[in-house]
Order: C-alpha cells, then sequence, then structure tokens
C-alpha cells in the first residue's frame, strides 16, 4: 500500500469516527485550507502526502494524536511512492 493512501483511509476513519461527513467539516475541524484538504483527499491526487504541520492539525480537529493516527498495522508495509521517482 502507498503511504498516500494509507494517510487518506486513517483521515477517513478518523472523519467516520468524528461523524465529520464532508471536506467543509474537516475543513470547520482543522482550519485547514479547503484547497489543501481537497488536494490532499482528492481521487486523482496520489502523490501528495500532507506535511507533518498539516497533519498535526488535521489530527488535532479529529480528536487525535499522531500517535494515534499512525498506530495502525497497515503503516508496517507502507511505500512511499516518491521512491520510484528517485531511481
Amino acid at each position: 500500500m502507498q503511504l498516500e493512501e494509507a494517510v487518506k483511509i486513517r483521515i477517513d476513519y478518523f472523519m467516520k469516527k468524528n461523524n465529520i461527513n464532508s471536506l467543509w467539516e474537516l475543513y470547520k475541524a482543522t482550519g485547514v485550507p479547503k484547497s489543501t484538504i481537497n488536494s490532499l483527499l482528492s481521487e486523482n491526487n496520489t502523490n501528495n502526502i500532507p506535511k507533518l504541520p498539516t497533519l498535526l492539525h488535521i489530527c488535532e480537529g479529529l480528536n487525535t494524536n499522531l500517535k494515534d493516527f499512525f498506530d495502525d498495522p497497515m503503516f508496517l508495509d507502507v511505500e512511499d511512492i516518491t521512491e520510484d521517482l528517485n531511481d
């Protein structure tokens, strides 16, 4: 699994857990610009991972922390798509 996909899955998981049903609600909860959220969660954009400060704001808005965000077995086998670009 690509790292970008794993991050999207976890954001989606925490959105559901917090009854956040739209990108607008996520924007309101996190303060992260709508364009950033839209770009991050876009189906068409597979090479977009948030910077840690942005992910921290998202986690805060989703009532979690970075440790709990990454505490999922899927992160044990993620691949970074940028590795392929550097070869």
